[in-house]
């Protein structure tokens, strides 16, 4: 079955963009996904194509439309899609490789781009909008962050990788940071492969890129490190 995605965006002319590209761009054509990028403008009724107003109570900004928003959702997805709804907004909850691998057994999205100061909370509520963020910051539009979004998605989706294992033996994957790679030449500016990994006993390599990864987690990112140690209590 095709992954179907579903864009929602100010700015149709960014997709597929990066992902008609390289391992993405070819899964694109075989037809195991579809990106399909509609303008929300097409959905304003006024002849200036107005998809934005000012917040209501005054403030900076402008804020998204609920109308309009709500006809370009319900065009995209009627009732009968069981496809989740997304909302890319920095106010979301963090993607996270789990979540990726929940949606990629989807069958498909809707992603709705942000864009302007905000989205009008009732069509987030009356069209069940999951808001999600791809970190702790704040770009100009939702676009970039689906582009990421779906890159994460499409490259779990089968056959799209060249090699099933590439999914599972990476950074994020068992809430582990991926350890070190080396390759040719096996000795660069005087820098040298670790003996082990020449050493052909797998077992041992297996274990050194196990420690490996453990050192970098508890490192870089001790919060990953807490949050497995937190799921084996309950556990």
């Amino acid at each position: 079955m095709t992954f179907r995605a579903s864009i929602l965006t100010l700015y149709p002319a960014m997709f597929p963009g990066p992902l008609g590209l390289s391992l993405s761009g070819q899964a694109l054509k075989r037809g195991d996904w579809a990106c399909e990028a509609t303008d929300i403008r097409d959905f304003a009724t006024d002849k200036h194509r107005s998809v934005d107003d000012t917040p209501a109570g005054g403030g900076a900004g402008m804020v998204l439309r609920a109308d309009v928003l709500g006809r370009a959702i319900d065009h995209v997805s009627p009732p009968e899609d069981v496809r989740p709804r997304l909302l890319m907004s920095p106010r979301g909850i963090r993607l996270t490789q789990n979540r990726a691998r929940e949606l990629a057994d989807e069958g498909g999205v809707v992603i709705v781009c942000g864009r302007f100061e905000g989205t009008d909370e009732r069509v987030i509520e009356a069209r069940g909008l999951e808001e999600v963020s791809i970190g702790d910051y704040v770009l100009s539009g939702g676009e970039v962050a689906a582009l990421a979004l779906l890159d994460s998605i499409v490259r779990l989706l089968p056959g799209v990788m060249g090699n099933a294992e590439s999914g599972t033996h990476e950074s994020f994957e068992n809430s582990l940071l991926e350890h070190p790679h080396y390759t040719r030449p096996s000795e660069w500016e005087g820098r040298t492969i670790p003996d082990v990994l020449t050493s052909g006993n797998h077992a041992k390599i297996e274990t050194w890129r196990r420690s490996r990864s453990v050192e970098l987690t508890r490192d870089r990112r001790p919060d990953l490190l807490e949050n497995r140690n937190n799921e084996s209590t309950d556990t």
